[in-house]
């Protein structure tokens, strides 16, 4: 299960649209390490250069912290929130590499090039054979 949801989220389901703020604060207290490191690149992306187009980790996360990048990355309604929470265009490589870029670079050469079958090639790493 990706997400611990509280029964007044689930009642929200049932009865209609649920609200991106609960929504964002489940996917943050299910999925701490992925959220805070989406906020963490936003945050670096935001603070930088402006003409900086992402911000990326490049450290391999424990086995329960690629989890829930799997888990965050691979949902669209996830994915989705963390974008618009954020201001942000999520990029993944592996189970371990995420990228935040500006919403405007997406589609760029440095985003095609992030997302390319070479660079997905050039980060392989026997460590992360199985994640």
């Amino acid at each position: 299960m990706s997400l611990d949801v509280a029964p007044t989220l689930l009642r929200q389901a049932e009865v209609g649209e649920v609200d991106a703020e609960d929504f964002a604060a489940t996917v943050a207290a299910s999925l701490p390490y992925a959220y805070a490191l989406v906020e963490k690149l936003a945050a670096d992306l935001e603070s930088g250069d402006p003409a900086r187009e992402f911000a990326d980790n490049v450290h391999g996360p424990t086995e329960a912290e690629r989890g829930q990048l799997l888990r965050a990355l691979a949902s669209d309604a996830i994915r989705g929130s963390l974008e618009r929470r954020f201001g942000v265009k999520l990029a993944f490589q592996n189970c371990h590499r995420v990228a935040v870029f500006r919403p405007e670079a997406a589609g760029s050469q440095t985003h095609r090039g992030f997302i390319s079958e070479r660079a997905q090639v050039l980060n392989q790493s026997p460590e992360f054979r199985d994640c």
